[in-house]
Parts: C-alpha cells; sequence; structure tokens
C-alpha cells in the first residue's frame, strides 16, 4: 500500500503529468511517451544506485531532475521528461514508489491514446472481461504469474489465450505488465490499470458481477443510484457468473457490496447452524439438570 508521503508525490505530480500528456497532437505521439516512461522505470530497476538517488528525499530536487535530464534527456521525448522531472522532484516514501510512478504515468499515456480515438471504454471492458477469466482459471493464472518462466514465453501463452480478439492497446498493457519486473500479479496489474483508466475518466469504477446479463437501462440506473451514493459520477463495468445465482455483487475500490442470493444463502445457512447448535447446547444442560 502506497505510503501518505507517495500518496501526496502522486497528486503534485498530476499538473505536469496531465499537461504533458494532453498536448500531444496523436494517438501515435502517446504510445512514443507511453514507451519512453516505461524505458526510464526499466532502466531504474536495473540500477539500483541511479534509483536510490533519484529517490532520495533529502537531496535538492532540482538536483534530481538536472540528473535525470543529463542522464536520459537525449534519450526520451520532451513530455516523457517533462514528466520525469516532477516525479523525481517530488518527494516518495522510497525510490521503488517513485519507479512505479513512471510505470503509472506510462499507462496513463497509454489509456490517455485510447481515450483520443474513442476506445477506452472499449480497452476497459476487455481489461475487466480478462480478468474475469484470470478468476475462472487458477492454473492459467499460476503460469501467466510463474517468475521463474521467461517473460517472453508467457507472453506467448497470453497471446494464444486472446488469439488476437483483443484490442492492440489492451494486449499491449497485458504484455508490458507480464514483461515488468514491478507487477508481479496479473490480476493485481489489471486492479490497477482499471483503477488508473477510472481515475483518466474522473469516475469511480464499479465492477458489478450478476447471475444474468444486464440491460444497459439497468447498468445505466444501477450507475445513477451508485454515483447518488457516492456523491461523484460512477462508471459500470458488468460481467457474468451463474454462481452468484441472483443479485448483485458490487466492488468500488476496496469496498464490496455483496448482495447476491449466494452469499444470502451462505450467511442464512450460517444462521441456522449456529442456532441448531445453540438448541443443541441447550438440550444437553437440560439433561444435565435433570441428572
Amino acid at each position: 500500500m502506497m505510503r501518505s508521503a507517495s500518496r501526496a508525490a502522486s497528486i503534485a505530480i498530476r499538473p505536469a503529468k496531465h499537461s504533458a500528456i494532453d498536448r500531444q497532437p496523436s494517438r501515435e505521439a502517446l504510445l512514443v511517451v507511453a514507451d519512453d516512461l516505461y524505458g526510464v522505470a526499466e532502466v531504474l530497476v536495473r540500477q539500483p544506485r541511479l534509483r536510490r538517488i533519484l529517490g532520495d528525499p533529502a537531496t535538492d530536487p532540482d538536483g534530481r531532475a538536472t540528473l535525470l535530464t543529463d542522464l536520459l534527456g537525449a534519450r526520451i521525448g520532451d513530455a516523457a521528461l517533462q514528466i520525469g522531472q516532477a516525479i523525481v522532484r517530488a518527494r516518495w516514501s522510497s525510490p521503488w514508489d517513485m519507479t512505479d510512478a513512471f510505470e503509472t504515468a506510462g499507462d496513463d499515456a497509454m489509456f490517455a491514446g485510447a481515450e483520443m480515438v474513442g476506445t477506452l471504454d472499449e480497452i476497459v471492458d476487455e481489461l475487466f472481461r480478462f480478468e474475469r477469466v484470470l478468476d475462472a482459471n487458477s492454473e492459467l493464472t499460476t503460469l501467466l504469474d510463474e517468475p521463474s518462466v521467461d517473460p517472453d514465453r508467457r507472453v506467448g501463452l497470453l497471446r494464444g489465450v486472446l488469439q488476437g480478439r483483443a484490442h492492440p492497446v489492451t494486449e499491449a498493457l497485458l504484455t508490458h505488465s507480464l514483461h515488468s519486473q514491478r507487477k508481479r500479479s496479473l490480476t493485481l496489474a489489471i486492479d490497477d490499470l482499471l483503477e488508473e483508466a477510472a481515475a483518466r475518466q474522473e469516475r469511480s469504477l464499479a465492477r458489478v458481477i450478476s447471475a444474468v446479463p444486464l440491460t444497459q437501462e439497468q447498468c445505466d440506473r444501477l450507475a445513477g443510484t451508485l454515483s447518488h451514493m457516492y456523491g461523484r459520477a460512477i462508471s459500470v463495468r458488468t460481467a457474468v457468473a451463474p454462481a452468484v445465482r441472483g443479485g448483485l455483487i458490487i466492488r468500488i475500490g476496496d469496498e464490496v457490496i455483496d448482495g447476491s442470493i449466494a452469499a444470502r444463502l451462505l450467511k442464512a445457512r450460517a444462521g441456522l447452524a449456529a442456532q441448531a447448535s445453540m438448541a443443541d447446547i441447550s438440550t444437553r444442560l437440560t439433561r444435565q439438570g435433570k441428572h
């Protein structure tokens, strides 16, 4: 979990990050920005001394920005450099949090490119549905997360599962997650990506699981209800899981609202079991009293 200093740093870098990303003229330009930022993160992972120097809050922030420019300025574009300077000037709880900020900024540039051409919702849907595939297939999840397996082999497995049906940006995000040494679980990486996409849209994301598909009218009504409850716009993504039997399971951030019939049955069974246990105890006490 990100500590307070890093949370504050993440907020502090937003203006510079959004300014650099929003002025890009095309999706292709944003993909270049993303590649540059991912590349810086990779350098920091490989070079612990540089990571510690750039992430040391005791040194001069402008000095850290100058060092980044001197070392990497010729290898990355102006937009990525502007974002990078803002990142290293900020005060992070640890050098690893600073490194992760480069990864997150790269993801944001990817999502901005998708938003520019109107495919962001499609990509979010695909990420959410692939996360459901992983949830339902523990063997596949284990194979994709196995660190001893070469990343290229895991990417080959991923592409075999996707079979070219996913949007290129979706595949690129998942592929990067498998190659990144900072993302140890693909499921957790997808969780982060979904939250980042929702933040890009300045909305919270509600992940809704139902026994049967919801109609668009039901989705719109649910989004309106949740938006009213939380006091901000809520975006709804749905998936079907017959095991819930009925009702809905809604997850918003770390909060889970389980209104499924399966959960109610489980609760009812627990209640009946408790009643039976109390009745058994009462019977035993009565018998002991008679003796």
